[in-house]
């Protein structure tokens, strides 16, 4: 088995998560992953592709989801055990602070001479702070870094100092820190993410090691699948690190750089050859334009693979452009977030359409014969008060009287949380846009993320609502939302059931939390364990079921020998 030049390492969001006691909340109930993030970024697989073209050997480990699944996984054996002159960490999102730095310095203590390397949306915005951590010897910033990681390479292994290697931050023999220009950004993608999903298949035969490289815990049973379509966005969302204003500002990216239509439809075929489940394309198709969209719903016309597509929508769209996406995606799912009922909240959110465009195109992608309409709100927005959010659960009971209860048509609602995004709007201009953030540095998001309720874990507030109302605010919308559901028949009566039970109970531990750090008592911790196997079954899933975003998969999902094949024959 060949020995890696770099080994990428995904951590859990907090990396002794198995041993503390921590009510996690509703922040990860509409996403894949558990509230631990396992799911490492796309980037991964897209770097380590690139750099194999380039003649170096990548592994990737994924310790979150290996710690997941199994309870007595033995963290720094396994690192102890690996051997490599190079390691990376990712930090792309801040909620990784606390794992990232705490696996650095077991991969310190086990290969002092090896060199570590930390990147990420989030690295690159705490840069010069992740350089105050010892265990850290670069940091690469931007959007685009495979470039930049492969002229590092070549200077780590051939001993020389990086001072031209481009987005770099980088401590000397001396210990002295440089900060190289951040000046890779590219607008033409065509030379990386190639054959990323290639890479991940030939890499899990090679080393054996299928545990390993799994996006997420359930992505066996839900083999879903991403494709992007570009580094950057067209919107701005103030409460988004990755909007337009936060790539200008902390990635020097002025204007998004866009897949061609010909590589993302490429990307689709080659997922529908490794499994039927669902493939979800990142990123309104709109946003290189119009005439974009098309050309690239043409090529999915053309393929007409047999999985379900799955496409999202940053404003209302035409009902001609549904019904094309209709045709050349057949079943297709089709998700959009307008966040709140109200479209003065939605304004300054900034998103500024109205209802009224909202609902024509909901209705237009359901003649169109969308299989799946996921409408998505949020909690914790400027403008919004508790009022507010429960005003837009009574909108989502309005809309699924107006659709008959139609079963397509799914409406969900989460918190902003567990952090507020560095590089966003709300969190560089606080006072412009109504929040009050709470803790600025890296360090102080660390220890954060350790607090035993995600009450105290939020990063922010707002001027119309308090940390304590965000949290009850979003038990009282997920309580009263799942009995809407319940009602028309979206969800069965033991969901609604068992939804309704996690909710209150989480409910009953955020107060006996709030009464074991307001007693002042001594060794709080024993009384937080004692809460633990309660605490964590309630944050798994909380204000709705897992299963909810799920999308009914074939039995087999997964097509070994068609991979295998495919893989021989190039194609």
């Amino acid at each position: 088995m060949p020995q890696p030049d770099l080994i990428l390492l995904h951590p859990p969001t907090v990396y002794d998560f198995r041993q503390r006691t921590i009510l996690y909340g509703p922040i990860s109930d509409l996403v894949p992953p558990s509230p631990i993030f396992e799911m490492y970024p796309i980037g991964f697989t897209s770097i380590a592709e690139y750099l194999e073209r380039a003649g170096y050997q990548v592994r990737i480990f994924n310790l979150a989801v290996r710690m997941l699944r199994d309870q007595n996984f033995d963290v720094p054996k396994l690192i102890q055990n690996l051997n490599s002159p190079v390691y990376g960490i990712d930090l792309h999102w801040l909620p990784h602070a606390h794992g990232a730095i705490e696996i650095a310095r077991l991969v310190k203590s086990h290969h002092p001479k090896s060199k570590l390397v930390i990147g990420g949306l989030s690295a690159s915005c705490y840069h010069q702070e992740l350089m105050n951590y010892p265990e850290v010897d670069y940091v690469i910033r931007g959007d685009t870094t495979e470039e930049p990681f492969r002229q590092l390479m070549d200077c780590i292994l051939k001993g020389k100092e990086p001072q031209q290697v481009p987005n770099l931050t980088w401590r000397d023999e001396k210990g002295e820190v440089h900060q190289n220009p951040l000046s890779h950004v590219p607008s033409d993608l065509s030379d990386v993410m190639v054959r990323n999903y290639d890479y991940t298949v030939q890499s899990v035969i090679r080393y054996r090691d299928l545990a390993s490289y799994l996006p997420f815990r359930r992505w066996l049973r839900y083999p879903i699948t991403a494709v992007l379509t570009c580094r950057g966005c067209t919107q701005n969302c103030v409460f988004c690190g990755g909007s337009a204003a936060a790539f200008r500002l902390k990635f020097n990216r002025d204007y998004p750089a866009f897949r061609s239509a010909e590589a993302v439809a490429y990307d689709v075929k080659r997922i529908s050859h490794i499994s039927r489940g669902p493939i979800f394309i990142l990123g309104d198709i709109r946003q290189p334009g119009e005439e974009y969209a098309h050309h690239l719903l043409q090529l999915l016309a053309r393929e007409r693979v047999e999985n379900q597509i799955i496409l999202e929508l940053f404003r209302p769209a035409p009902r001609e452009l549904l019904s094309k996406i209709g045709e050349a995606c057949p079943g297709f799912c089709l998700e959009i977030s307008p966040e709140s009922h109200d479209p003065e909240v939605r304004k300054a959110i900034g998103k500024p359409y109205s209802n009224e465009a909202l609902e024509e195109t909901l209705e237009a992608a359901l003649a169109a014969g969308c299989g799946r309409l996921d409408v998505f709100y949020m909690i914790g927005v400027p403008q919004q008060t508790p009022k507010s959010v429960l005003d837009t659960i009574d909108y989502c009971g309005y809309l699924l009287d107006k659709f008959s209860g139609d079963k397509r048509f799914s409406p969900f609602i989460s918190p902003l949380a567990p952090f507020l995004d560095p590089g966003s709007l709300a969190f560089e201009e606080p006072e412009r846009h109504g929040y009050r953030v709470l803790f600025h540095s890296l360090e102080e998001h660390r220890q954060a993320l350790l607090e035993p309720s995600w009450k105290y874990t939020l990063n922010y507030e707002t001027q119309w609502m308090s940390r304590q109302d965000i949290v009850e605010t979003s038990y009282e919308a997920g309580l009263r939302l799942n009995r809407l559901k319940a009602k028309h028949a979206l969800i069965s009566k033991r969901v609604a059931e068992a939804t309704e039970e996690r909710i209150n109970t989480a409910l009953e531990m955020l107060h006996r939390i709030d009464d074991i750090v307001y007693s002042g008592q001594p060794s709080p911790e024993e009384r937080l364990s004692q809460l633990k196997s309660t605490i964590d079954r309630v944050s798994i899933s909380t204000v709705c079921e897992k299963s909810e975003l799920e999308l009914p998969t074939a039995l087999i999902t997964l097509k070994p020998l068609r991979t295998l094949w495919s893989l021989v024959r190039g194609r």
